[in-house]
Parts: structure tokens; C-alpha cells; sequence
């Protein structure tokens, strides 16, 4: 099968677009949770540059969702179920389990030091403290956590389309259906928990959505594989991007101030409208503008995956620092913060990937061959 080039660009795009995300969601100030807060309180505080979480969240990880899905169509008709879990398992069980008490533990310590300054881990062992710390360091790896148990639920339906029944009549979709697949979309977010109980497990679940991402990763599989179904986004990518941005423009003008991770905005028709004409937009882009490859696009392709595993410990160490230790103008800390996990966070990749043993902890990348 010759390389699709257009899906190696945008998943290394998307994964860029996720870099940039979190510099302004380590800010923001309309109550999402995490980060460290804005600069003022919403609504005296407008904070207009919190427009970029209302533009990106809807549709990026659901995105990274679908091209995963035809990733792993791929890569079963080249190896064995059982091949091919090894590998998922190495590359994200393993990073996302081990490779928090490795490295990510660091991360947990700027996620925790709230807490530390409010006494909560006073008189506790330092084994507990680091324990807690690993744990809280998770942030993003979230993502192949979910894709992970993804991957396992993937082989049980294959187990029941063991002749692609479904998958072939999948590739017979029009354009039409294909849009009205969002339905499927829309219905995932209604998994959600609405209204989460305190000290429940229902803020765990809306965080991971695993429910929600088992429909993207599936439509991925079973639609979008099809190359009849890539070509007829292709023809129409114009008409598809500019429905997806008149669209984002509508949701962000008569919602901008609101949590826009919560299960009712995210469960709204417009946003689910939304988050699916941008990831059809995008596939359709792509695909027809760049399906090509050059050197700084193969070394992203190849990168893209480890760079997202380590970038967030830049965001909460000097996101954490800026905000607390400098008197720096909130545009210069966007400004540094930015560059800094742009630059920083592919270097501590190409470090990483270099130590025996850690590489595999914390990148899933096993012993290089003598």
C-alpha cells in the first residue's frame, strides 16, 4: 500500500495544534479545569485570546481519534491481531502506566503544588508523595490511555466482522452519509456525565470520554480506511471548510465565555456540528493539498508521537514559573511559553529517545538492533 502522506502531515500537525492549545489553556480563565488560571476573572476579565480552546477543542482529539482508527485498518492487513497489540501495547500501555513513575511524576509535582502549599502533604511519606505525583502527571497521556483500551475493543468487533462485511458496506457511504454520521458523533458526547457528583468517579469518565472517542476511532476504521471515501472528501474539501468555519464562527460568537470542556457545551448540537464538519474538513484538506512529504515533514512524522508524550512538562514547569516567579506581561509569557514548547519539547524527545531502557518507559521505543 503506498504511504498515505496527507494523513502522516496532519496527524503531526494536529499534535502541533495540541502544543499550541495548551499554552493558552494553561491561562485561560472561563473555568476549564486545569492550568494555573488567567489573568483577571471572567467576565471583568474578557481574556479574548481564550478564543483559541473554542476554536481547537471540539475537533482536534477527535481527529487524532479517526486517524487512528485507519491507522490500525492499515497495519492489520500488514500483521497479525496479535502482532500488532504487542506493538500498541508497547507504544502506549507502556508509556502511559510506566512511563509516569519515569518521568512524568515531574509533571505531577507542578499539578500538585497547589496542594503542597495548602499543607495537604504534610507528614506524608515521601513514597505516597511521589506516588500521588506519578499518578497526577498523567495530563495528556489521558490520550493513549483511552486509545489503548481503544485498541482492545477494536479486536473484539473485528472478532464479530471477521469477513468485513461491515467494514465493506461502510465504503459505500456518499458524502451525504457521510455528514450525517455526526449524529453518531453528537450521541457520543450524550454519554457524558451532565451534571458530575463530587467525590464520584463521573469527573474521571467525562475526562477520558472513553465512550465518546470509541466513535471516531471506529468510524475510522470502518469509513474513513476506504480510499473511495478519502476521495470523496477530497473533491469536496472547499465547500466542507467553509460550512466548518461559518459554523465555528456562529458557536464561538454566542458562546464564548462559557466552559467549553463542560458535558453540556460539549453535548450542544452546534458544537458537535462543529467538531465534525472540522474533522471531515481537515481529512478532506489535506488529502487533497498535502498528500507529500520532505524532510522536516518525515522528521515530524516520525517525531510527532514522542513530542506529545513530553511537551506538557514544559507547559507546567515554566507556565507554572512565569505565572508566579516574574512580573512578565501575560502576552510575553504566551509569547516564551510558546516558543519554549515548540523548541524545547523536541529536544527533550531527541534526548530521551537516546537513554537505553528510559526510551522504552517513557516513548515505548524498544532496544535498538545491534
Amino acid at each position: 500500500m503506498e504511504r498515505k502522506h496527507w494523513m502522516d502531515n496532519l496527524r503531526w500537525v494536529t499534535v502541533l495544534l495540541v502544543l499550541f492549545y495548551h499554552v493558552f489553556y494553561f491561562y485561560n480563565n472561563k473555568g476549564v479545569f486545569g492550568g494555573v488560571g488567567g489573568f483577571g476573572e471572567y467576565p471583568q476579565y474578557k481574556q479574548y485570546q481564550d478564543v483559541v480552546m473554542y476554536i481547537l477543542y471540539p475537533w482536534f482529539m477527535p481527529l487524532l481519534f479517526i486517524l487512528a482508527g485507519i491507522s490500525a485498518r492499515y497495519a492489520l492487513q500488514k500483521q497479525s491481531a496479535i502482532e500488532w497489540f504487542k506493538t500498541r501495547t508497547r507504544k502506549l500501555l507502556v508509556p502511559g502506566t510506566i512511563g509516569l513513575f519515569v518521568f512524568h511524576w515531574m509533571v505531577g509535582y507542578f499539578n500538585t503544588v497547589v496542594a503542597a502549599r495548602q499543607g495537604v502533604f504534610d507528614g506524608m511519606p515521601a513514597i505516597a508523595k511521589y506516588f500521588m505525583m506519578a499518578v497526577s502527571g498523567t495530563g495528556p497521556l489521558w490520550f493513549i490511555q483511552v486509545l489503548w483500551l481503544l485498541c482492545l475493543v477494536l479486536l473484539l468487533v473485528r472478532a464479530i466482522d471477521r469477513k468485513d462485511k461491515f467494514w465493506n458496506f461502510c465504503g459505500k457511504a456518499n458524502l451525504v452519509v457521510i455528514i450525517m454520521l455526526g449524529v453518531l458523533f453528537w450521541v457520543g458526547e450524550q454519554t457524558l456525565v451532565k451534571n458530575p457528583r463530587p467525590e464520584s468517579l463521573d469527573g474521571l469518565l467525562n475526562l477520558y470520554k472513553p465512550l465518546f472517542y470509541l466513535v471516531p476511532f471506529l468510524l475510522g476504521y470502518f469509513v474513513f480506511s476506504h480510499d473511495e471515501v478519502q476521495e470523496k472528501l477530497e473533491k469536496a474539501w472547499i465547500p466542507l471548510m467553509v460550512s466548518a468555519i461559518v459554523v465555528g464562527i456562529v458557536l464561538i460568537v454566542t458562546t464564548f465565555g462559557q466552559d467549553n470542556t463542560s458535558p453540556q457545551y460539549l453535548g450542544s448540537p452546534l458544537n458537535c456540528l462543529y467538531g465534525w464538519l472540522m474533522c471531515l474538513a481537515m481529512m478532506a484538506w489535506f488529502k487533497a493539498r498535502f498528500n507529500r512529504t520532505g524532510a522536516f515533514a518525515g522528521y515530524m512524522t516520525q517525531s510527532s508521537y514522542g513530542i506529545y508524550i513530553v511537551h506538557y512538562l514544559v507547559i507546567a514547569s515554566l507556565g507554572y514559573m512565569m505565572k508566579y516567579y516574574t512580573s512578565l506581561a501575560p502576552w510575553m509569557m504566551y509569547v516564551i511559553l510558546f516558543f519554549a514548547v515548540m523548541v524545547l519539547s523536541p529536544l527533550i524527545y531527541e534526548i530521551i529517545r537516546r537513554i537505553p531502557f528510559v526510551r522504552w518507559c517513557v516513548l515505548g521505543i524498544k532496544k535498538k538492533k545491534s
